[in-house]
């Protein structure tokens, strides 16, 4: 790892204080983790009444228990062992140990994405969630209430029932509205006990296009995206109304509001409007940073590559923006991020120069972040990160060790981490020059996931293939006019139901065909052409494979390579296509001209 020297010297200085404070605490897995004075609700009562910005920073780093609660097994029915869905997708059983450990590795917060309908019989009009899984649910919490943790509890992906808030049938919608607040009258009343430990989060990352979804109501997917941000408010605002109609403490708890897709720059979109509340100052908002995802996703299977000039530049504009919201004293949370590791396991070369700038970033902009893990930096086995360097980083930055400091020596501090790490930095990327003979030609494919994958990311593999889809990719021998498609018919369903990402990727276009365009002349859902919604562009992540995004909402600002025939790029957007023309995909066919410069 490219680190500073005197990000090093810095971070040993900081976790030899923490080590000696923590000599007498338990460290390791097989220890006690009893506290030692709790409220009745287990958590411990301060008489503080910090603002939005004060509460965002007392909750120090969070970590995700990801994969878990949220793990989706509906179908299983109501009647499983609550393990059976905890441990469904692949984690173990959580237990008090791994709780406390994520407390003693430096993580103040830990979020609990929970999918509350997978004991519920929402099909039947009964929405009640089991007692069982409430408890377990609380056990966790309480795990973590005792560790002096803070807890954010939200509502996830949960099998896509989302999706009923874009029907087209009114009982539908009427039905997504009365499971939304019998879910959370439930929740607020469980731990409308617990102290300000204990935060409620709107939402995942579904309100937005996620309204769209048709996973559960087939006839979803006509929301415009004005509409869709009309509903997001209306739905955070009917949050907001429950918690604090319910009783207990929710009266002035603090509420997590969730963006549009969580996505930045869509949250910081003047259709997003925060929610009124009766309580003062006790909202926060929740956006996610995975940037770029061609660094960040767990999908490549060879190192990439992260830490030029402009990539840090990059990533201090974007976290910058939000000061929108902190300037108008709301705090902000980044509920997810990550450099996640190779597809088998292997972390990132530059993964903790990534974390370490990221992290620095948001002690300036009075950020907290929330690291996405699902075992992947968090050994659940040993209780601890599995990364030397990474557990320094982040044992560093303890709200103990840091409250000893004032915010302003604390932003002084991390800005000049950030810029020793900017200053070290290349101008850019050091590249390896690809012999064109060595490639083995160029191969034009549409890239899909939505329930069903075809060769989704930058590497054309037409093996990462879900069984029933014929795929018509083309050869591509320079320039002229291609068509490319998929055929759903043949799947176990017959259809593809909605549209989570796409996109057109040329292999090795950049280094066969550079500075080449890819200019959309129709696209057929069914037979039928669609209309695009924004100008497509042509980019490459990986200066390789050349691609054109249909729908690819993680995308927050263009990037530097992004190029249109036209040289205009004022309406050019990663997401091009309306989600409704795609609620129901049998067959997708894509007609373009491939342009040279």
């Amino acid at each position: 790892m490219k680190a500073s020297k005197l990000k090093r010297i810095f971070t040993s200085f900081l976790c030899m204080v923490l080590l000696f404070a923590m000599v007498l605490s338990t460290a390791a897995c097989g220890g006690s983790s009893d506290a030692d004075t709790e409220s009745e609700a287990g958590a411990v009562e301060t008489d503080e009444d910090p603002s939005s910005i004060e509460f965002t920073r007392m909750l120090g780093n969070g970590i995700n228990l990801g994969n878990t609660m949220e793990a989706y097994g509906h179908a299983q029915g109501t009647s499983m062992a609550t393990s059976a869905y905890e441990t469904l997708w692949s984690q173990p059983v959580t237990t008090q140990e791994m709780i406390q450990g994520m407390k003693d590795a430096g993580f103040d917060t830990l979020r609990i994405p929970v999918a509350w309908t997978n004991m519920m019989n929402y099909e039947d009009g009964d929405y009640t969630i089991a007692t069982e899984y409430l408890d377990r649910v609380e056990e966790i919490v309480q795990w973590a209430v005792d560790a002096d943790m803070y807890v954010i509890i939200n509502d996830h992906w949960d099998g896509g029932w989302w999706g009923m808030f874009g029907s087209s049938t009114e009982e539908t919608v009427q039905a997504a509205w009365d499971l939304y607040e019998s879910m959370w009258t439930q929740i607020c009343e469980r731990f409308q006990d617990y102290s300000n430990q204990v935060i409620f989060e709107s939402a995942n990352e579904q309100l937005g296009s996620g309204l769209n979804e048709t996973t559960v109501a087939n006839d979803s997917g006509g929301l415009s995206e004005d509409e869709q941000y009309e509903l997001t408010n209306e739905i955070n605002q009917k949050f907001v109304d429950i918690v604090r109609a319910s009783g207990g403490n929710n009266e002035n708890r603090f509420l997590l509001i969730a963006g549009f897709n969580t996505n930045i720059a869509q949250t910081l979109d003047e259709r997003f409007v925060m929610p009124t509340d009766t309580a003062d100052d006790k909202l926060m908002v929740s956006v996610h940073y995975y940037d770029p995802w061609s660094f960040c996703s767990e999908d490549q299977e060879t190192q990439p590559s992260w830490g030029t000039k402009s990539e840090y530049e990059y990533m201090q504009e974007t976290l910058e923006t939000l000061t929108q919201f902190t300037d108008a004293g709301i705090g902000v949370i980044l509920g997810e991020y990550g450099a996640m590791p190779l597809a088998d396991g292997t972390y990132k070369n530059d993964m903790n120069d990534y974390h370490q700038a990221l992290l620095d970033l948001c002690t300036m902009y009075d950020i907290c972040p929330v690291l996405w893990d699902r075992g992947d930096f968090y050994s659940k086995t040993d209780c601890r990160l599995g990364d030397d360097e990474m557990a320094e980083i982040y044992a560093a930055r303890t709200y103990a060790i840091e409250s000893e400091s004032s915010i302003e020596d604390l932003k002084s501090q991390a800005e000049e981490n950030f810029n020793a790490l900017y200053e070290a930095a290349p101008e850019e990327e050091e590249k390896t020059e690809i012999d064109a003979s060595t490639l083995d030609g160029s191969v034009a494919w549409i890239m899909w996931n939505s329930g069903y994958t075809y060769s989704v990311g930058d590497t054309y593999n037409p093996s990462d293939c879900t069984e029933g889809i014929v795929a018509t990719d083309a050869e591509i021998t320079g320039e002229g006019t291609y068509t490319i498609a998929l055929d759903f018919t043949g799947t176990e369903s017959g259809s593809a139901w909605g549209i989570t990402f796409s996109a057109i990727g040329i292999s090795n276009a950049e280094v066969l065909y550079p500075g080449y365009y890819i200019d959309i002349k129709e696209i057929l859902v069914n037979g039928e052409a669609i209309s695009l919604i924004a100008t497509p562009y042509t980019s490459s992540d990986d200066e390789l494979c050349t691609r054109c995004n249909l729908y690819n909402q993680w995308v927050s600002n263009l990037p530097d390579d992004a190029r249109t025939i036209s040289g205009d790029l004022s309406d050019a957007s990663p997401v091009i296509i309306n989600t409704g023309d795609f609620s129901q995909v049998d067959t997708l066919e894509i007609t373009f001209d491939f342009v040279a410069p």
